[in-house]
C-alpha cells in the first residue's frame, strides 16, 4: 500500500510548531483516560458505581455486554487447577525465557528497594497487604506486565496479590498469562477486565474480595476507571497507551530509529516522537518508515497511527532537543547519540525509563532488564515514577518522645499551637508538665 507519513516531519521553526505539539501532547492525553465532559468518562462512572451496587451481579453482566462472555459467580475465578494446566502445557523454552526474565526483575527490584536498607529510627515500612494488577487482554497476550507488576510487588513482600484480565481468549484469559501467574504462585487470578474490574478490586464484590492498591496499564475504561476509584485505594500512575521519544543525532542509524517508532506505534494506539538536530537524519528516518511500514502485517493501522500521534522534529541544537523531552515527558525516553549519548542523559529531569546507547531499544525493557515497563504515559513522567518494589510499601513514621525532651520543647510546642488557636493542642502538652 502507499504510505503517507510526510506530515509527521517538521521543525521547530515552524510557525505553528507550538500548535502541533500542543495537539499532540492533548491526543496523547486523552488517548489515555478520558476526559470529564466526554460521555465515556459519564459510562465508566456507571460503571463504577454499578458494581459498586451490585458486586458480582453488575461484574457478570458488563462482562458479558463488553467481552461477549456469559460468566457465573463461579467461574468469575480462575481454579489453581486451570493454572496448573497452563503451565503444564507452555512451551519449555518459553518457559525458560520467561523464568530469565522473572530473575532479572526480581534481582533489580531486590537491589532498589528501600525497605531493607532503610535504619533510620523514625521510619517504619510495612508492606502493602492485598494488592490488584491489571493485565490487558488484547489480541496480544502480554505475560511480561505479570512479571512486570507481581514480581516488584513480591520482592516488596505484599502477602496477596490479585490478577485480572478479560475473558477474550476463548472465553478466558491466554494460556500464558495463567501459566506465568502459576510459575510466580500467584492463585488469585479473576476473569474479568475493564472498568469492571478496577471497581470490584476498589469496593469488593462477593467473589473478589478488595485490594488497598490497583496497579497495571490497560486502555482509557481501565485507567478513568482507576483514576476514579483514587483515595479508597492507591494506584500506581496512568499509565496509558505506549509512548517513546527519541534524541538523535548524526551518529544514529536511521533505520533503526524508524524499527523503534513502529515498535510503539504497532500498539494502535502508541506514540512515537523523534527530536534530532539533523535534518538529513530525519529524512532518512522518514523513508526508513515508510519502508518498515509497508512490510508490517498490521500496515494500514499502525500508519494511521503514526499519523495521529506520532512527529519527527528537527531542533536547531541537541540543546533544544533535550528541553523539548524534559518538557514533553515521554513514558520512554531513548538517546541515540552516539559517545554523547550518555552526557545527554544525565540532563534528562522528565522521562518514565531512560534508554542509553543505539543498542537499548524499548523492547530490553520491556522484557528483560530488570525495571518495570508500567510506566507513566500522557506527561504523567513529570511528577509519577516507573512502578517499583518501593511502590508496594508504606512508611509510617515513628514518633517516641521522652519526658526529659518533652519538657525541654514544650514552649515552643505550646506557642505553636495557640498561634493556631488549637488550644486543645497546647493543654495535651502543658498537662504533662503540671504532674
Amino acid at each position: 500500500m502507499a504510505v503517507t507519513l510526510d506530515e509527521i516531519l517538521i521543525t521547530s521553526a515552524r510557525e505553528d510548531f507550538a500548535e502541533q505539539i500542543d495537539a499532540l501532547r492533548q491526543r496523547l492525553i486523552e488517548a489515555a483516560r478520558f476526559g470529564l465532559d466526554s460521555p465515556e468518562y459519564s459510562d465508566v462512572l456507571e460503571i463504577v458505581r454499578d458494581v459498586g451496587r451490585r458486586g458480582d451481579q453488575a461484574l457478570i453482566e458488563l462482562t458479558e455486554k463488553h467481552d461477549g462472555v456469559k460468566l457465573t459467580p463461579d467461574t468469575l475465578k480462575v481454579s489453581k487447577q486451570e493454572l496448573k494446566t497452563a503451565h503444564d502445557q507452555a512451551d519449555p523454552k518459553l518457559l525458560a525465557s520467561l523464568r530469565q526474565a522473572i530473575a532479572n526483575v526480581r534481582k533489580y527490584q531486590s537491589e532498589i528497594f528501600i525497605g531493607k536498607s532503610n535504619t533510620h529510627p523514625g521510619i517504619k515500612y510495612t508492606p502493602i497487604q492485598r494488592v490488584g494488577v491489571c493485565v490487558p487482554g488484547a489480541s496480544a497476550p502480554l505475560p511480561s506486565t505479570v512479571i512486570m507488576t507481581v514480581v516488584p510487588a513480591q520482592v516488596a513482600g505484599v502477602e496477596q496479590i490479585v490478577v485480572v484480565s478479560p475473558p477474550r481468549y476463548a472465553g478466558s484469559i491466554h494460556p500464558v498469562i495463567l501459566a506465568v501467574c502459576h510459575e510466580l504462585g500467584i492463585e488469585e487470578v479473576y476473569r474479568v477486565g475493564g472498568a469492571q474490574a478496577v471497581a470490584a478490586m476498589a469496593y469488593g464484590s462477593e467473589t473478589i474480595p478488595k485490594v488497598d492498591k490497583i496497579v497495571g496499564p490497560g486502555n482509557r475504561w481501565v485507567q478513568t476507571a482507576k483514576k476514579l476509584v483514587f483515595g479508597y485505594v492507591g494506584i500506581d500512575s496512568i499509565a496509558g497507551p505506549s509512548e517513546v521519544l527519541i534524541i538523535a543525532d548524526k551518529n544514529a542509524n536511521p533505520a533503526w530509529v524508524a524499527a523503534d517508532m513502529l515498535s510503539q506505534a504497532e500498539h494502535n494506539p502508541g506514540s512515537a516522537v523523534v527530536a534530532t538536530n539533523s535534518q538529513d537524519l530525519a529524512d532518512k528516518i522518514l523513508t526508513a518508515l515508510k519502508d518498515q511500514a509497508a512490510q508490517l502485517s498490521r500496515d494500514k493501522d499502525t500508519i494511521n497511527c503514526l499519523n495521529s500521534y506520532s512527529k519527527i522534529v528537527v531542533f536547531d541544537s541537541l540543546d533544544k532537543a533535550v528541553d523539548f523531552a524534559n518538557d514533553f515527558a515521554a513514558e520512554h525516553l531513548q538517546i541515540q547519540c552516539g559517545p554523547d549519548s550518555a552526557g545527554l542523559a544525565g540532563k534528562i529531569q522528565n522521562a518514565g525509563a531512560i534508554f542509553i546507547g543505539e543498542y537499548s531499544p524499548v523492547a530490553v525493557g520491556d522484557y528483560w532488564a530488570g525495571p518495570s515497563h508500567t510506566l507513566p504515559t500522557g506527561a504523567g513522567a513529570r511528577s509519577f515514577s516507573a512502578l517499583s518494589s518501593n511502590d508496594f510499601v508504606k512508611s509510617s513514621s515513628i514518633i517516641a518522645c521522652n519526658k526529659a525532651k518533652l519538657l525541654e520543647s514544650a514552649d515552643d510546642i505550646i506557642r505553636l499551637a495557640m498561634t493556631e488557636g488549637l488550644d486543645a493542642h497546647a493543654k495535651s502538652v502543658d498537662i504533662r508538665r503540671q504532674n
